[in-house]
């Protein structure tokens, strides 16, 4: 149908959904499940701001979930080098529902109680750790090499559209009947991932396995740093988040630049998360892209080019639209990174590189709203996201520089033009 190509190339890709049985069936029920998993955020997240009017207890909910990712996802990755994928996210996803089932209990009971909630949220955050490396491995298994971009980009839709209408949901539950239905829903959500993940062919790993532990995960590591595609991919990504996330300096920058009412928060922080939603949906040029790590540095560009002109700014709808870019470029990088990291990695190591790159989404912009903050308490918000979006800027010329091969780096658009 030649009157189709003109759309495809701008609009985000469909076409694994309607190939790819298994792909379809883990998609629909992994976008239940992001939306039970925001909905569970917000329930614990409230719960414990009621229950302690403290929004230092509130943080503690944030570190809780953060450190078991950070300390523990290259070991996850390990193990899901060494047994079957589907088995491990079959079982992680049991022990997740589990969790969900226990925080609905408390809630129930009316406990009111900080701990139980703490070590529910540790404990899941130690199950993800665990699975959430082995999950990400599937696209490429299940969908043919010119078609990843496309399941990259669809899982990343469903990521952005779970950030958005969990939360929402979440507040209409708990305004309707309390949060314990919020964590009801959740543990109803796991209901369509079990069953595509029953559905799924095994997947252990192709080309051998790998023991689990220390020795795995150093031998991931040997490997990224003998590939300058997986190791510019990593840099381009912390060089974008621990230099360039602005989000601890929302607050501060509302209050000086735009008056510093909620409303006007709430759009600033809704901001990124829209254009992360229309960059996805738009996203279908993306898998035309001959030279992936040239675009993804320049999606990166864009990004810390936007939050200093948010910095700078003092106009509100110039500023919305600045955060909206970024949010756009963002997520084209991530889809991106995906991409390059799942086809250049062998399958016998694709667990522990995926673990890699999970440890850095998680911990990346935890880093840079710290250093943000950091950098805003000793000069100003304003300098600290002009500052550090150039920085940002800069790095990226800087890995283009140091590894020519990342930018050099031909994707699956590429082979495709040369076997035309």
């Amino acid at each position: 149908m030649p009157e189709d190509r003109p759309r495809r190339r701008f609009v985000l890709d469909t076409g694994p959904l309607r190939d790819s049985a298994d792909f379809r069936r883990l998609w629909i029920g992994s976008s239940l499940s992001i939306v039970g998993g925001q909905m569970t955020t917000f329930a614990v997240t409230l719960q414990v701001f009621q229950t302690t009017r403290s929004s230092v207890a509130v943080g503690a909910v944030g570190l809780c979930s953060a450190a078991p990712l950070i300390l523990l996802g290259l070991f996850g990755g390990s193990f899901s080098d060494a047994v079957d994928r589907r088995r491990l996210v079959m079982v992680t996803n049991w022990c997740s529902l589990a969790v969900s089932v226990l925080l609905g209990v408390q809630a129930f009971l009316h406990l009111r109680l900080l701990w139980p909630l703490y070590v529910l949220v540790a404990v899941q955050s130690v199950i993800g750790a665990v699975g959430a490396p082995a999950r990400r491995t599937f696209v490429p298994r299940l969908l043919p090499a010119g078609q990843v971009t496309a399941g990259v980009a669809l899982n990343q839709l469903s990521f952005q559209i779970g950030l958005m209408v969990g939360p929402a949901m979440a507040g209409t539950v708990t305004a309707a009947g309390g949060l314990r239905l919020c964590y009801l829903a959740d543990v109803a959500s796991f209901t369509g991932t079990l069953y595509a993940l029953a559905r799924l062919p095994p997947m252990p790993p192709q080309g051998g396995t790998a023991r689990p532990g220390i020795a795995a995960v150093a031998e991931g590591l040997r490997f990224i740093r003998r590939r300058p595609v997986l190791a510019g991919v990593f840099l381009a990504d912390l060089d974008a988040m621990v230099l360039g996330m602005p989000f601890a300096l929302f607050p501060a920058l509302n209050a000086a630049h735009f008056g510093g009412a909620p409303q006007t928060l709430g759009l600033i922080v809704a901001a990124p998360a829209v254009g992360g939603l229309v960059g996805t949906a738009f996203s279908g040029p993306v898998g035309h892209i001959a030279r992936p790590g040239r675009a993804l540095l320049i999606a990166v560009t864009i990004w810390g080019a936007a939050i200093a002109g948010f910095g700078l700014t003092r106009t509100l709808w110039l500023a919305l639209a600045l955060l909206a870019i970024a949010g756009a470029a963002d997520t084209i990088n991530v889809i991106f990174r995906a991409t390059i990291v799942q086809l250049a990695t062998p399958d016998r190591f694709r667990g522990r590189v995926t673990g890699v790159d999970f440890v850095i989404g998680a911990g990346g912009p935890q880093l840079g709203n710290f250093r943000a903050g950091a950098v805003a308490s000793l000069t100003s918000p304003a300098t600290s996201a002009v500052g550090g979006g150039l920085a940002v800027m800069l790095g990226a010329g800087l890995i283009r520089l140091a590894l020519p091969a990342f930018a050099r780096h031909a994707g699956p658009a590429a082979a495709e033009e040369r076997a035309h």
